[in-house]
C-alpha cells in the first residue's frame, strides 16, 4: 500500500519510467530513520539524517540505500592509516586536534637557544596529552569536525588508529546516529559509553577521482545515505528532485498512517456530504454549506478539463455516483478521462496532507475576505502636459498632511 502511495505520487514523473526504483528507496530510507518514540507518534526528520549523494557515472539502476553513511573524505595519512576495519571502535570530536594559536597577536621573545627547544616540545606534548586521552579507549577509527596536525597525525597512526579531518556538522551527526557514538567537545571527558560500536565496516573507496569513506553495514542505524549514480548531473538533479518528493510522501504515511482515495474522489464525497447537510437546514445559514460544497468541486473539474474530456457530462456523471454515498472512491482517471473505481487503480493520497490543504485553502479565502479595501500610495498626477521642473518647495504645517490617499 505504500509503494502504492509513493509510486502515484511519482507516477507522471522522469523516473517513473525506471519501475519501482525510486518508491522503494524512498521507502527503504524513511523506515530505516524512523524511531518511534511511544504513544503512536514517530520521529521521521529526513531532512536532517537522509542524506543524498549525487555521483555522476554508472547505470541509475546502481541507485542503493547504504545501511550506514558515506562521505566524500579519505584519511588524513594514506600510507600509514588503513582504509579498511572491519567492526571499528568509532570516536567522534568536535575539537582540534592540533596547538591552538592564541586569540590575539602573541610575541615570545627568547633570550635563549634552549628556550625555543622547550616551547616547540611544550606543543608536542599538549598534542601527545591529547592523544593519549583518545588512545585509552582504543579506537580503530577517530572522525574530527577541526583540524588535525601532522604531529597528532603521526601519533595516531603509530598506534594504528586511521583519522579524518574538517568533517561537516551535518555528517558528523548522521554518524553518530548510524553508530551509536557521542559527538565530544574535549578528548579529556571522554567516556566508553562515547564510542560507537553499531558499524560492521568502515571502508575508503575511489570512485572516479574522488575518494568517499564508508560507514555501513550497522546493526541499528538511524541515520542513512542514498547513494545516486547516474549518466550526467543533469539527470541526478532531476532523479534527486523527484526522490525528494517521493521522501516527503513516505514521511507523511509512515507519520500519519491514514490514506484518501486520489483523483478527485475525495473532494467529491466531501461535497456531496456537504450538500446534503446544507438541505436540513433552513433559511441563509445553508449558503456557506452549498458555496463550499460547490468550491470542493473545482478539482475534479480541473483534472477533467486537463483530460479533454466533456467537463460536464463528466461531472454530472460524478456527482449522481456520489449523491447516494454508496461509492466513496469514484473518481477520474488522469490518464484517460474515465469514470473509474481509484481504489482498483491504486491512486491514493495522503490524509495529513489532504486535511492541511483544505484548512490552508479556508483560511486563505477568510484572509481575502477580511480584506476591505486596497490602499495606493501614489500621488494623483496633475492634469495637463508635461510640467516645468517645479522649483523647490518647502512645506509648512498646513501641507503635511495634505497628500491624498487615492485606492485604486
Amino acid at each position: 500500500m505504500l509503494l502504492n502511495i509513493v509510486r502515484s505520487c511519482i507516477g507522471t514523473k522522469f523516473t517513473s519510467r525506471f519501475g519501482t526504483l525510486i518508491a522503494d528507496l524512498a521507502i527503504d530510507a524513511v523506515n530505516t530513520i524512523t524511531v518511534d518514540l511511544g504513544n503512536g507518534i514517530r520521529e521521521v526528520d529526513i531532512k536532517k539524517y537522509v542524506k543524498v549523494e549525487k555521483i555522476p557515472g554508472g547505470q541509475l539502476e546502481d541507485s542503493k540505500v547504504l545501511t550506514g553513511v558515506m562521505f566524500n573524505k579519505d584519511v588524513v595519512s594514506p600510507g600509514k592509516m588503513r582504509r579498511r576495519i572491519a567492526n571499528p571502535r568509532i570516536i567522534l570530536l568536535d575539537s582540534p586536534l592540533e596547538y591552538k594559536k592564541g586569540e590575539n597577536m602573541t610575541n615570545a621573545e627568547l633570550m635563549n637557544e634552549d628556550d625555543w627547544t622547550v616551547l616547540l616540545k611544550m606543543e608536542e606534548e599538549y598534542i601527545e596529552n591529547i592523544c593519549s586521552h583518545i588512545l585509552r579507549f582504543k579506537p580503530d577509527l577517530v572522525i574530527t569536525e577541526k583540524g588535525l596536525s601532522d604531529l597528532a597525525s603521526h601519533y595516531l597512526s603509530k598506534a594504528g588508529v586511521s583519522a579524518i579531518r574538517r568533517i561537516r556538522k551535518t555528517d558528523n551527526n548522521r554518524i553518530a546516529r548510524a553508530c551509536g557514538a557521542t559527538i565530544v567537545n574535549r578528548p579529556e571527558e571522554l567516556q566508553e559509553s562515547d564510542v560507537g560500536t553499531g558499524a560492521g565496516l568502515f571502508e575508503v573507496e575511489k570512485i572516479g577521482d574522488e575518494f568517499f569513506a564508508y560507514i555501513v553495514q550497522c546493526k541499528d542505524p538511524k541515520a542513512c545515505t542514498v547513494l545516486l549514480r547516474g549518466a550526467s548531473k543533469d539527470i541526478l538533479n532531476e532523479v534527486e528532485r523527484n526522490l525528494q518528493d517521493a521522501l516527503g510522501v513516505a514521511r507523511n504515511v509512515i507519520k500519519d498512517a491514514k490514506l484518501v482515495p486520489g483523483g478527485g474522489a475525495a473532494e467529491l464525497a466531501i461535497s456531496s456530504i456537504l450538500k446534503k447537510k446544507s438541505s436540513s437546514i433552513e433559511g441563509i445559514e445553508q449558503w456557506p454549506y452549498k458555496a463550499a460544497a460547490r468550491a470542493f468541486e473545482v478539482i475534479p473539474r480541473t483534472l477533467a478539463q486537463n483530460c479533454g474530456v466533456n467537463v460536464i457530462r463528466t461531472m454530472t456523471s460524478l456527482q449522481a455516483r456520489h449523491a447516494d454515498g454508496k461509492d466513496p472512491n469514484i473518481g477520474i482517471d488522469g490518464n484517460s478521462g474515465v469514470i473509474s473505481d481509484m481504489k482498483e487503480l491504486g491512486i491514493w493520497d495522503s490524509y495529513g496532507v489532504k486535511v492541511q490543504t483544505f484548512k490552508t485553502a479556508i483560511e486563505a479565502a477568510c484572509m481575502l475576505l477580511r480584506i476591505d479595501d486596497i490602499v495606493s500610495g501614489i500621488k494623483k498626477k496633475q492634469a495637463g502636459g508635461p510640467a516645468a521642473p517645479a522649483k523647490p518647495q518647502v512645506e509648512d504645517e498646513k501641507d503635511a498632511d495634505g497628500e491624498q490617499i487615492l485606492p485604486e
